[in-house]
């Protein structure tokens, strides 16, 4: 059965036969589950090579969907073979999926018995086609990785230097190394963006008050590979939205949901941080009324980061220019 999914793309619900896949750097370790009785079929493990993926395609029928969680390079062979030669290629959640598979089984982890849940998982579940991103894109997201864990160094190393004052020259040393690989890789992301034309409008999101490089070709990447046809569905993927938490003492109080990408939720958290301080951001003044409603900072950062966010979708979507003047000319919020 398919329908039309949250981001205006199709999903898929499990009323036939699922396949789960565990995949791992060297092993696929697939199990068929029966959507009737919910048991397995047979369970199965392939190389996780070109050879090993056209084997386990051939042992399983058509009509069947693969369904695997995220995992970078390790699954991608299989998605783009299987999507290639017509299979319908499902994507689990890793946050949702993680949860669903630990109540399955808290108290032991093997790989078939995550096959087992990721089909069981997508049976009877609007699950969105995997998405398979461009080379371009997928080498400036690799770009933007390998940045991010420099920078992750870069923080580690400085806490040591202050901790560790006997190893200073040593320290500082690499942390000068680590400086100079950041800002090559800096240099290779910014000359992607401007040849790559999934990336044109990273310049345009790069003069919004308080987007750096970094947020916009992260934030641009995430688009292009992915579309949201609704603001508020871009908003949720990032966990920017807002949820109602009732549960014993806490009667309707008001939190992020904290689901999808995190490490576009924290770019965007970051830059709110900045762009709060700058007399001439818009945004300041936002930071400022939200304080005066009475919340608190952390709330208001993440009110002005998801305005942040909002900004960026509809300058990606829609085109034109960013003008400050006009941010909240539709709404003051």
């Amino acid at each position: 059965m398919i329908r039309k999914g949250a981001e205006g793309s199709t999903v898929v619900l499990g009323r036939h036969a699922m396949l789960g896949i565990d995949v791992s750097k060297d092993t696929l370790v697939a199990t068929l589950v029966d959507p009737i009785t919910r048991k397995p079929r047979w369970t199965k493990s392939f190389p996780n090579t070109e050879a090993g993926i056209r084997k386990l395609l051939a042992r399983v029928p058509a009509a069947v969907s693969l369904v695997l969680e995220p995992t970078g390079r390790y699954g991608l062979l299989v998605v783009q073979l299987a999507q290639a030669a017509g299979r319908t290629v499902l994507m689990a959640d890793p946050k949702a999926a993680a949860h669903y598979l630990k109540s399955l089984s808290p108290r032991a982890k093997t790989d078939r018995i995550d096959s087992v849940g990721l089909a069981l998982f997508a049976i009877g579940r609007a699950l969105r086609p995997y998405p398979v991103k461009s080379a371009p894109l997928e080498e400036v997201d690799q770009l933007l990785s390998a940045r991010k864990g420099i920078a992750d160094a870069i923080s580690r190393l400085k806490q040591q230097w202050r901790e560790l004052p006997h190893a200073a020259g040593p320290l500082q040393q690499a942390l000068e190394a680590l400086a100079q690989q950041q800002a090559e890789l800096e240099r290779q992301i910014a000359t992607r963006t401007k040849s790559e034309p999934a990336l044109a409008r990273v310049a345009e999101l790069d003069r919004v008050h308080g987007i750096g490089l970094i947020t916009a070709t992260t934030a641009a990447s995430r688009l292009s590979a992915r579309g949201f046809a609704r603001v508020e569905q871009w908003v949720a993927y990032i966990g920017l939205d807002v949820g109602i938490r009732e549960s014993g003492k806490r009667k309707g109080e008001r939190g992020l949901t904290k689901q999808g990408d995190a490490e576009l939720r924290r770019l965007f958290y970051l830059c709110a941080k900045s762009t709060v301080t700058r007399p001439t951001s818009p945004f300041a003044a936002q930071y400022q009324r939200e304080l005066k409603k009475g919340m608190k900072k952390t709330a208001a950062l993440c009110a002005v980061a998801r305005k942040l966010a909002k900004v960026v979708w509809a300058l990606f979507e829609h085109g034109g220019r960013y003008e400050p003047s006009r941010v909240y000319a539709a709404s003051p919020a």
